[in-house]
């Protein structure tokens, strides 16, 4: 069975300035795919291009794929895979006292490719206001705290912010200043989802880098330590004049 639905990214979903934030734009993807998808299996979405802002775009699914688009041209495509690809992507954790300090070094406050991101941009007041900071080891750390706004009707996080929430704490494991990168992919399996208000804990990776690409993990942890989403992602280096 296929299902379509408009998707339509508020400029408070922005990552660059004038484009969505890849994880957001993602997760309204794969959250649409993971739906449908068949046991064992987890989605893996790719973004084509950068995903436009105040536009009505077309989300099609079915079981296996799902694919956004913008008239004649594919923003994202999304695919199931097997859930095994996602075993090493739990990341060793800190405690929230560290994950806090961690902040205290977080790169974007003052030097930010593109400072008004949901997800981590130091001039988005609406967003999630995240703050990865360095651990020294090829991790980051940081807190999190759910507003009310990001609950599903059920009271629980709606998955596509678990989603964007594992995007960015990845992406400053890598030197953005002299590499400055916009997510490409990102394969995510939400495993449980916190109510709003929890004291969370993401932890981001690097893993490895190849040419123009860069591969990290994160994984967020609730406040016991217990696992809620995991995730796998792929950075693009680009020149961020080209976005904003």
């Amino acid at each position: 069975m296929t299902t379509r639905e408009v998707v339509r990214i508020a400029p408070r979903f922005r990552g660059p300035a004038q484009s969505g934030n890849g994880g957001f734009v993602a997760g309204a993807v794969g959250t649409a795919l993971a739906a449908v998808a068949a046991d064992g299996t987890v989605p893996r979405v790719r973004l084509m291009v950068p995903p436009p802002l105040r536009l009505d775009l077309d989300l099609t699914v079915d079981a296996n794929t799902a694919r956004l688009t913008n008239g004649d041209s594919v923003v994202a495509e999304g695919l199931t895979v097997d859930a095994a690809s996602l075993a090493d992507a739990a990341i060793d954790p800190v405690g929230p006292d560290e994950a806090r300090a961690a902040e205290a070094s977080y790169r974007g406050l003052s030097n930010h490719p593109f400072p008004g991101c949901f997800v981590c941009g130091p001039e988005n007041t609406e967003g999630l206001r995240l703050r990865p900071g360095p651990l020294g080891d090829g991790r980051t750390a940081c807190t999190w705290h759910p507003a009310d706004d990001l609950a599903g009707d059920d009271g629980l996080v709606d998955p596509v912010y678990l989603w964007a929430a594992l995007d960015c704490p990845g992406g400053w494991t890598i030197d953005l200043d002299g590499r400055p990168s916009v997510l490409g992919q990102m394969t995510a399996c939400i495993d449980a989802r916190p109510p709003t208000g929890e004291p969370c804990v993401v932890m981001g990776r690097l893993l490895s880098e190849d040419g123009r690409k860069t591969h990290t993990a994160t994984t967020l942890y609730d406040a016991d330590g217990r696992i809620l989403a995991r995730a796998h992602q792929t950075w693009l280096l680009v020149d961020p004049s080209v976005f904003n």
